[in-house]
């Protein structure tokens, strides 16, 4: 019996070892698991993490985020010269007005800048290109026809002359009509006290992309010549270290007011349409577009330049640019000049090699 009894004590026992070795073995089964798990984990908050970082570093910064684009008109006149702000705007147009003159548009999203200007008067067919870009619109005075346009299409705008005092100023550096002044903090007030929408998810006009272009198949383009007029020609020059052109307006170079900076563009956007002078009850020689339907154009950017087709198929309708081939084209993810000029100007790009008269 006694024999029997050291037997069961012998079987208990081993059993409990068993027991113990089972529990020792699951717990360390359950805590390498564990491990695995918290590192498969930490593995994919730094992938996400990571991922975002891409994401955010790919992402286009010259049109991002859903401030409302602000559309201001600058005077262009050798009297406005400089002007402050340009170099901030994420698209600028230039077209022909009366006496042979250029007026601007500059748009800007998102930036915060103290003094835009000179603020000049409005033109209406720039008012197409305000709201292809859902912009609120920006004047100090305005034509017969912007005015009737405005109205007509219901533009959120802000006029100078309409103003309380605050929203503009005049600048003690210039004359007047050239010295027109205002910012992005007061204009965004003023929409507000408007009612004005300060959102916008509406896309880019542009195809902006994250990756370089360079238009390999484009001709060489070192120098372009834009006779707007007999009175304007805009030359760019391009500057191969920064990949910009310096831009050039009657053979003076283009800088900023505040920070005496060149005007650059990454981009540069030429559309051939034809203007014609208006009858109308002012009787100033004031202008008007053909700027509906499709025309010819160039491409330019990164020292190359390639032929386009500009359409707009309506006033209030995005332009869309395209290839030959019939291709929206891919634009680099910087500034850029839209020049509207006549049919027959002489436009001249030149390379390093070639030039080429259009």
């Amino acid at each position: 019996m006694k024999g029997k009894g050291v037997k069961v004590l012998i079987i208990i026992l081993i059993i409990l070892i068993l027991a113990a070795g089972g529990i020792l073995a699951y717990k360390i089964i359950k805590d390498k698991q564990k491990v695995e798990n918290t590192t498969s984990e930490n593995a994919t908050e730094e992938n996400n993490v990571l991922t975002a970082t891409v994401k955010e570093e790919k992402e286009v910064q010259i049109y991002k985020g859903n401030d409302r684009p602000i559309a201001v008109m600058i005077d262009n006149h050798s009297g406005a010269w400089p002007q402050a702000g340009l170099n901030k705007a994420y698209m600028v147009y230039e077209i022909i007005v009366e006496g042979g003159e250029t007026r601007l548009m500059a748009l800007f999203k998102g930036v915060d800048l103290e003094e835009i200007g000179p603020v000049r008067s409005a033109r209406h067919y720039f008012i197409d290109y305000a709201m292809e870009n859902d912009a609120i619109y920006v004047h100090f005075g305005q034509s017969p026809q912007a005015q009737s346009d405005i109205k007509k299409y219901s533009i959120h705008d802000i006029n100078g002359i309409s103003e309380d005092g605050t929203t503009f100023w005049r600048t003690r550096s210039k004359s007047a009509p050239h010295n027109a002044m205002t910012s992005t903090e007061k204009l965004l007030q003023s929409a507000k006290n408007k009612n004005y929408r300060t959102t916008s998810d509406e896309e880019s006009v542009l195809n902006y992309v994250t990756d370089e272009v360079n238009l390999e198949n484009g001709q060489s383009a070192e120098t372009i010549t834009i006779p707007h007029s007999d009175l304007q020609t805009v030359r760019y020059e391009y500057d191969a270290e920064n990949k910009v052109y310096n831009r050039y307006a009657r053979n003076k170079a283009q800088t900023d007011l505040e920070t005496k900076e060149p005007i650059t563009a990454k981009n540069i956007i030429i559309t051939f349409c034809d203007n014609y002078t208006l009858q109308d009850s002012e009787n100033k020689g004031r202008q008007g577009l053909k700027n509906i339907g499709e025309f010819d154009g160039y491409y330019i950017t990164n020292g190359k330049a390639i032929k386009i087709t500009c359409t707009k198929n309506a006033r209030d309708e995005k332009t869309i640019y395209r290839d030959l081939e019939g291709n929206e084209i891919k634009v680099n993810d910087g500034n850029t000049w839209v020049n509207i000029c006549p049919t027959n100007a002489e436009v001249e790009i030149v390379g390093a090699e070639t030039s080429t008269g259009v």
